[in-house]
């Protein structure tokens, strides 16, 4: 099998998240499907030459430094908005004991003195609630309660009741959606709705454009066997975050990923090299792009030729051609970034690629995959 190819801003961005986070080296690793060992060797190279760690990665921002000690300013106010935002469903009830049970199951995170604090009850009387006893089928409806409310949360307040139900099943806790649904309910857990998407494509050039091979055809039997691309972007107060991705159609999962400050022919093309490269180096694969001047270039087309790979674009002026790429951006705005506002491109480029390869290949279940996740598909898994 062929060693996985990793591009430079993949490890650095693994480094940073775990600087960031501050989480166990193992659990960034296992959420990134890296090997531990491996991810040491970046953070090592990374600490012996902080500069330039991964040729062609780019140098770092001192902007990383100046945020860093600004969240550390803040860590205490950042807190009680978190948990005043987590616990928005038991604050709105009346009995005291809903309190107690958010403070209970989130102890491992906060302190109970800042809970307590937060939650305005009191410290004794939440002690005393704990040290009482209590009947199984109290016990098994505040497990369950809290069990769903954290892979809501995990989940960004993406699932509804539906994958709520799968991804208990996956734990091997089988519930009836319909108590699910009641318990969601009366936690005030809404999951977020996805917007419809509208795409924009700079196809003002005269430069040759290629038929549209693809066809609408989305469905992929084998990886490798097609690939959609496209370019979004996404404002900072820094200007402008421009993105370029490589989704395969079989098991949607996506294997190309580029981020800049400009929207160049080279953006895409170093997504394409990442995809390729992850892919197993495939040959034959249809690469289904729109009309785009970054992927009309003279410099992509060739990579195409060099890669042995069939070009496709969208008919003019019709998005629907690539809808299953425009479908990606907007659920990862929409789940992951729509609330956000980014200070600088770093912190937008750190909140992709949590969405892209934290949650959406290796977490978000998908039902046209069975309710398994991208990478789980793309790596032979089958549903139960």
């Amino acid at each position: 099998m062929a060693a996985k190819y990793y591009s430079p801003d993949f490890k650095l961005e693994a480094v940073r998240r775990l600087e960031r986070t501050g989480e166990p080296l193992k659990k960034v690793a296992e959420e990134l499907g890296v090997n531990p060992n491996t991810l040491n060797g970046w953070i090592r190279r990374f600490r012996s030459r902080p500069d330039n760690p991964f040729p062609g990665s780019g140098k770092l921002s001192t902007e990383d430094e100046r945020l860093r000690k600004l969240e550390k300013e803040n860590k205490d106010l950042r807190e009680e908005v978190e948990i005043l935002k987590k616990a928005a469903g038991v604050l709105r009830e009346e009995p005291q004991v809903k309190r107690f049970v958010f403070i209970r199951a989130n102890r491992e995170k906060y302190r109970v003195a800042k809970m307590c604090a937060v939650l305005e009850v009191s410290r004794s009387g939440y002690y005393a609630w704990e040290k009482r006893p209590k009947s199984a089928r109290e016990i098994e409806n505040e497990e369950l309660t809290e069990r769903i409310k954290e892979i809501f949360e995990k989940s960004r307040r993406v699932y509804g009741s539906r994958k709520i139900r799968k991804e208990l099943a996956r734990l091997g806790k089988h519930v009836n959606h319909k108590r699910i649904e009641r318990i969601m309910k009366e936690e005030g857990l809404r999951a977020k709705t996805a917007r419809k998407y509208k795409a924009t494509t700079d196809s003002g050039h005269r430069m040759p454009v290629a038929e549209n091979v693809l066809n609408r055809e989305f469905e992929a039997v084998v990886p490798g066997e097609k690939f959609v691309s496209d370019i979004t972007y996404l404002w900072t107060d820094e200007g402008w975050l421009y993105i370029a991705g490589v989704l395969d159609l079989y098991g949607h999962k996506m294997i190309g990923l580029s981020m800049g400050s400009r929207m160049t022919k080279d953006l895409v093309i170093v997504a394409l090299e990442e995809a390729y490269r992850r892919s197993g180096r495939p040959s034959g694969t249809i690469v289904h792009s729109d009309r785009g001047s970054q992927y009309c270039s003279k410099e992509y087309r060739k990579k195409l030729e060099e890669y042995r790979l069939v070009c496709s674009m969208s008919r003019k002026g019709n998005c629907w051609d690539n809808a299953p790429m425009e479908a990606f951006w907007g659920k990862m705005k929409y789940e992951w970034l729509h609330e956000w506002r980014f200070r600088t491109r770093e912190e937008a480029r750190a909140a992709v690629f949590e969405y892209v390869e934290i949650f959406y290949n290796r977490r978000r279940l998908h039902e046209s995959n069975g309710y398994l996740t991208p990478e789980e598909y793309y790596s032979g898994k089958r549903a139960a």
